[in-house]
């Protein structure tokens, strides 16, 4: 399927403040699926935006909400440095800018209509995209390497909570890609995590792939593995035909 057409546009995100969102969809008028992309750490950047558009070439309508957009404009390395420092980024602040990209992409003023939406998360993104299971109104949610949904060290004031604490809440299915080389998440964290969803009945499905550890996905960094990132979107694109197509056609009747 063709892609209409990307942009970048201002949101009201979470508290009142603009942020910008990048946005891809098909031709025509839909329903289409959608699927809210929360960005990795290093940013609201090219790679978060070619996800965005590979989901709009397949059928969706797809944003990319800034989530970091109240934090300093600062080089990669930098900017990942100065996160860090702050406790990570404010769970309540994340969440309210991913619920301004579900409100754009539902308003009935679009010239498109949205059906099932799902979320997708990468690095950081991944443990939003986890929690945003439980807390935003999704229908799919998608975890690729998240790191820190079991927490190691402290919690901080802005993530105050352990996400794995959260899997009582979560009301989607959920899908997680994994490298078994990855050090956050270690391969004992996926098992506990794992664990702890057979152990509250979720519907989920987790893929680990050997050889390859965080980030085998990016293409421009040294962790690109091609075979196993080939067959991860392969999981996420099947996860997706039966959570948001398939289960969107099956409502129309």
């Amino acid at each position: 399927m063709s892609a209409k057409g990307a942009e970048t546009i201002q949101l009201q995100g979470h508290g009142g403040l603009p942020i910008r969102a990048y946005v891809a969809r098909p031709q025509g008028a839909g329903p289409f699926p959608a699927v809210l992309v929360a960005h990795h750490m290093p940013g609201w950047d090219e790679e978060s935006f070619e996800v965005t558009r590979r989901f709009a070439h397949q059928g969706y309508v797809a944003i990319c909400p800034n989530v970091q957009e109240r934090i300093p404009d600062l080089p990669r390395e930098e900017r990942m440095s100065y996160i860090r420092g702050q406790g990570g980024l404010s769970d309540e602040d994340m969440l309210g800018d991913l619920q301004a990209g579900l409100d754009y992409i539902r308003s009935g003023e679009r010239d498109f209509e949205v059906g099932r939406v799902g979320i997708i998360g990468f690095c950081s993104g991944g443990r939003v995209a986890y929690m945003a299971g439980g807390r935003l109104d999704v229908d799919a949610a998608a975890d690729c390497w998240g790191g820190n949904v079991i927490v190691s060290g402290e919690l901080t004031p802005n993530q105050p909570t352990a996400v794995i604490d959260m899997t009582s809440d979560l009301k989607c299915p959920l899908l997680g890609i994994f490298g078994n080389d990855d050090a956050n998440p270690d391969v004992e964290q996926v098992n506990k995590t794992e664990a702890e969803l057979k152990r509250l009945g979720k519907e989920y499905e987790f893929h680990r792939y050997d050889g390859v550890g965080h980030s085998f996905f990016s293409r421009e960094r040294p962790e690109y593995r091609p075979e196993q990132a080939a067959d991860g979107w392969q999981k996420i694109d099947a996860f997706y035909q039966r959570h948001l197509f398939d289960a969107a056609a099956a409502v129309r009747g």
